[in-house]
């Protein structure tokens, strides 16, 4: 008999659906079959059931935050299993345990972090039995049918795991030691709040820092432009003066004077040139793309596309989420026709069938197996839905995946760019610039923008004359740099290389996909805000005066640099492909994190932070103006549900960071302990009335959600929002 360990419990559910099954108290077991002749068990992480143990639990003076104990270096690392998640470990040891049990079937994600969720709990159980790994893209049943008919051997991904163990290792004595230093040497300086520093977010958070600054210190300059409407021969089309290519005019004097002059003047043709250019179709979509792409058109943040792509996934709809690649195998092109034919019935996309090309199994820009990575690109799979049978979010995403892959079936875009030089009284040189459509092509498809509108001019010839017809003075102020959206700074994650003076690092961090990992940009942005370094409002992130402080601290030193993560991705690559020792490498770590503690002391003393508000920094003293009331268990970690002030909180956060919570106060209205307690106890409030989402009241009851626990509301209407 087999042991399946999948990374999560939907997913171990999924992996059993191909089969008949029964579900028991954290595992389902699968009745004999073709594939299982023995029948075999199912059972699932929650998540990282292993984390690494705390300081303390090497050595007992670690607890105390003191510089004198800095560096904190392990011997050896050591795992231990989350508190709030023991319960469901055992289930998960006692069946690889199991005498009748004879390998195991490692089906975690098929990425490096998967790799180390599962086996983690395999090496902390300490069970020897021969291991198989199930390597999938998908989760439609074919996949997983598939993947099980030809299982990859358990040193095929060994590496990986060292990969990962390695990583994980590694962020833990960089994050463990440059928190503590900065914290302490800042508390000295009479800050005091924890600042967290690690070798992704602290790099992220620099980039957003130096934008912040450069917002600023930018002061607007005021300039002027002449603007000429032209008459030829009943003709008309408007012009820009400018000279040396240059069209601002930083004098309104000279401004007005180049105005007078070109009244009524008689004007003439220099030059009439059109540009052709071609727009090839958009790339398959990676996790980045999409999660750039779902902000721009929906300001969903990257880690709302995340999850709800995981969702889809869950659901055999679209392939891996945390895909790098945006290209497919020969394999997957081949299913395209079945795909698109199954879309084509849907009334959304009718429209655009027939397809123009009807296959793109040759076109390399789409299909090249050299640049499939661990996952292929993001498509939509076999088990094709209805878009409009999906909730809200998951209906967005799932239109964006699907017009990708019928967008790569359309022409290339063509526009027609001219520009017109005309000259007033032979002297002034005005420039009109135009566009205009000729081939729309794949642009029927994918989401325009809107600012993106043709300026048409006339046909003119060379030479031909006229006159200036009217004449005007625009004045403008140069614009201080924008503030990142949520989506750019996933692709400014990504394409953190071009900050490098570096040309080797820069190649290796573009190369291994910039800061952080598709798996995890998202949750370094989610950090940040949690850490109070940053603030998203309206789409936009504004750098705090927390971010400030650190950042100022540290610096240009390399803590604060992408030079860091460049030479580390590149390491770690090596690791996971066999090329590089673990240990040779954590011996580099080790002395890094010895250069970080000595640069902040010796940089401390000349510490200076004028201008910034470190009075609105300072953590709060702790004087409970909360009962501490228990209302119900934790629906995650069978902990205890407290009053925590302005929300109801696991009493296991501070142990085990068990991110259960409940509101007091939902769309304007306060939730009661009374309505807390039942619906912790039963699922559900009773009606509540006077919430309100706009200008419109409404009455409704409180459900919990069977699969993550978030407050839905329970109407006669579908649910209108989610509470975490």
């Amino acid at each position: 008999m087999k042991v399946i360990i999948a990374e999560k419990p939907d997913q171990g559910s999924t992996l059993a659906s191909p089969f008949k099954s029964k579900k028991y108290q954290g595992y389902i077991e699968i009745y004999p079959n073709s594939t299982f002749p023995d029948g075999a068990y199912v059972t699932w992480a929650i998540g990282h059931l292993c984390q690494l143990v705390a300081p303390e639990k090497y050595k007992p003076e670690w607890k105390r935050w003191s510089v004198q104990n800095l560096p904190i270096i392990p011997d050896k690392f050591q795992y231990e299993v989350e508190k709030s998640k023991f319960k469901q470990y055992q289930v998960v040891k006692t069946l690889l345990s199991k005498k009748e049990v004879s390998e195991i079937i490692h089906a975690g994600d098929a990425g490096r972090e998967g790799e180390l969720i599962v086996r983690n709990i395999i090496n902390h159980a300490g069970v020897k039995k021969p291991m198989k790994r199930l390597w999938i893209s998908s989760l439609t049943k074919k996949a997983i049918t598939d993947g099980f008919e030809k299982l990859l051997q358990e040193q095929d991904t060994r590496s990986l795991f060292y990969e990962a163990y390695t990583r994980a290792c590694a962020d833990w004595v960089i994050g463990m030691n440059a928190s503590r230093i900065y914290s302490l040497l800042l508390k000295q300086k009479g800050i005091e709040d924890v600042f967290s520093a690690g070798r992704v977010q602290t790099p992220t958070l620099a980039l957003i820092v130096k934008r912040e600054l450069e917002i600023e210190q930018f002061k607007a300059e005021p300039f002027w432009e002449v603007l000429a409407t032209f008459n030829m021969n009943g003709k008309k089309y408007e012009g820009k003066w400018q000279k040396d290519n240059e069209s601002r005019i930083n004098e309104e004097g000279m401004a007005q004077k180049i105005a007078a002059f070109c009244q009524k003047k008689p004007a003439r043709v220099e030059e009439m040139d059109t540009e052709r250019k071609e727009y090839q179709p958009p790339m398959l979509f990676n996790l980045s793309a999409l999660q750039a792409t779902a902000n721009k058109k929906y300001k969903l943040s990257p880690k709302k596309t995340l999850d709800t792509l995981q969702q889809l996934y869950q659901k055999g709809i679209v392939s891996y989420p945390r895909s790098d690649s945006a290209f497919v195998t020969p394999g997957e092109a081949e299913t395209f026709p079945d795909i698109l034919g199954k879309i084509s019935s849907l009334e959304s996309y009718k429209e655009f069938f027939p397809l123009p090309i009807e296959s793109i199994k040759d076109n390399k820009r789409y299909v090249n197996e050299k640049k499939v990575t661990d996952h292929y690109a993001i498509i939509p799979t076999e088990q094709v839905v209805d878009p409009s049978k999906l909730s809200g979010d998951e209906q967005k995403i799932y239109d964006l995946v699907i017009r990708q892959l019928l967008a790569a079936h359309h022409e290339k875009a063509i526009f027609d760019y001219t520009t017109i030089t005309t000259l007033v009284d032979e002297r002034a040189q005005f420039i009109s610039k135009g566009k205009q459509q000729i081939q729309e092509g794949w642009r029927k498809v994918i989401f325009q923008d809107e600012q993106d509108k043709e300026t048409i001019l006339p046909i003119v010839e060379k030479n031909e004359e006229g006159t200036v017809s009217n004449v005007k003075v625009k004045e403008g102020k140069t614009q201080a740099p924008k503030r990142y959206t949520e989506g750019q700074l996933i692709t400014l994650m990504k394409t953190a290389g071009k900050h490098l003076e570096d040309g080797e690092l820069e190649k290796v961090l573009m190369k291994t996909e910039g800061l952080g990992t598709e798996a995890t940009r998202a949750g370094i942005i989610t950090m940040l805000k949690d850490r109070k370094y940053i603030d998203v409002k309206k789409n936009q992130v504004f750098a705090t005066d927390k971010g400030k402080v650190l950042i100022r601290a540290i610096g240009d030193k390399i803590l604060a640099s992408p030079e860091m993560t460049a030479k580390w991705e590149q390491r770690l690559s090596e690791i996971g492909t066999g090329k590089a020792s673990p240990a040779v490498f954590m011996e580099q770590i080790k002395k890094l994190s010895e250069k970080i503690i000595q640069d902040a002391i010796s940089t401390s003393k000349s510490w200076d932070f004028e201008g910034l508000n470190v009075t609105s920094i300072q953590r709060k003293k702790s004087s409970k103006t909360f009962s501490n009331e228990t209302v119900g268990k934790c629906k995650l970690c069978e902990g205890q549900v407290v009053d925590k002030g302005s929300f109801y909180g696991c009493s296991n956060y501070s142990k085990t960071k068990c991110t259960f919570t409940l509101s007091k106060q939902i769309l304007g209205k306060k939730i009661s302990s009374t309505q807390i307690k039942k619906l912790l106890e039963t699922g559900s409030t009773d009606v509540i009335k006077g919430f309100k989402k706009g200008d419109k009241p409404f009455d409704a009851a409180l459900k919990l959600t069977e699969d993550n626990f978030k407050v839905t509301f329970m109407i006669n209407e579908p649910p209108l929002v989610e509470q975490t």
